[in-house]
This record gives C-alpha cells, structure tokens and sequence, in this order.
C-alpha cells in the first residue's frame, strides 16, 4: 500500500513539545493542529545529502535528507529518534551500522507554514549523522538527491539548487540549526 494513502497517527504536542493526545496525519496537516516532526540531515564526503521531495503536498521542495514524524502506537508515541531510523530505512535503505557514529539531536524549531491547502504547524526536531556510504533513494519518495556543500546550507544564495528548499529548512537556517554541521 502507498505509505502516504495509509491512514496514521502523530503525536499531537504543546508549545513546549509535550505529547498531548494523537492525531491522523492528513487531519493535522488540513487543520493546522500542532504536532511533532522531524528532519534528518545526513552528511556523505563532506556534503549534506539533500532530497528531491516526491510527495502529494511538498512535491519538488528540496529537503535535507528525509522528514517524517514519529508515529502513535496503541496511544504510545514512538521514540523520535526510532523514528528517524525507520525513516532512513524506509527512503535510502539505510541501517544504523550504515552511520559512522549515532545520530545527533541539533536541536528544534517550532513552525507554521500554509502551502496549498495544507497547513504544516510543526515542532521540528533536527537529527544529524554521517554516512560511510553514499545510500540509494528509494523512487517512491524522492525524485533524486543532490550532494550540497555544508558551507553553502547557511547562504541558500549560493547554491542555485537550494533556492526550492522545504519551509522547515528555511526555519532551520533562518535559526542557524545548521551551525553544528559546519564542524
């Protein structure tokens, strides 16, 4: 079944990003309700692996590695960063022996952001990690990728490419969340 016609749930959160219930993720993003998100950016030789979103709301927006949100299970919100791995699974076919070290929470930014009829009202938060391959994107959620030079993530100016980036990655940069990959 396509992932994005299957019917899931989301932590619905606060200001402060406690878990307040659970909600379908569709009804979240019609509505505006605030839940909880995430990005991972994983680096490969010095670069940030950047995706070419495929996707029924944020088609051909430039994201960071992969985005998504931790799921609710029998009333039990799955641990973020399990998340992020299921993810990475899931959109590069990457397993955690595939990260030079563990993931780095970098931080997380709070966001609303309108895009058609949709409303993404996020609290972010950002994981970071180096790969020791260069993983496959999986078709059925990117369109490609392109290999950014850290340096050019905080100046979207110049780097042509970056100029179609996601809304929670401008938030990201406009709060300098980026700043830890810079080394």
């Amino acid at each position: 079944m396509d992932y994005y016609a299957k019917t899931l749930f989301i932590p619905q959160v606060d200001e402060n990003d406690a878990v307040t219930g659970k909600v379908e993720r569709w009804e979240a993003h019609r509505k505006g309700i605030l839940h909880r998100g995430f990005t991972v950016g994983i680096l490969y030789d010095g670069a940030m692996i950047c995706q070419h979103r495929k996707h029924p709301v944020f088609d051909g927006f430039l994201d960071l590695t992969a985005s998504s949100h931790p799921l609710v299970h029998a009333d039990m919100a799955e641990d973020t960063e399990t998340a992020v791995l299921n993810c990475l699974k899931r959109e590069w076919d990457m397993k955690p022996s595939d990260l030079t070290a563990g993931l780095v929470l970098a931080g997380k930014v709070v966001y609303y952001s309108k895009h058609s009829d949709y409303i993404e009202h996020e609290v972010c938060h950002l994981y970071t990690g180096t790969a020791r391959r260069m993983p496959a994107f999986n078709p059925d959620f990117a369109y490609g990728y392109s290999l950014v030079p850290v340096e050019q993530l905080n100046d979207p100016e110049r780097n042509p490419v970056l100029r179609g980036l996601a809304p929670w990655v401008k938030e990201m940069v406009s709060k300098d969340l980026l700043r830890t990959l810079l080394g």
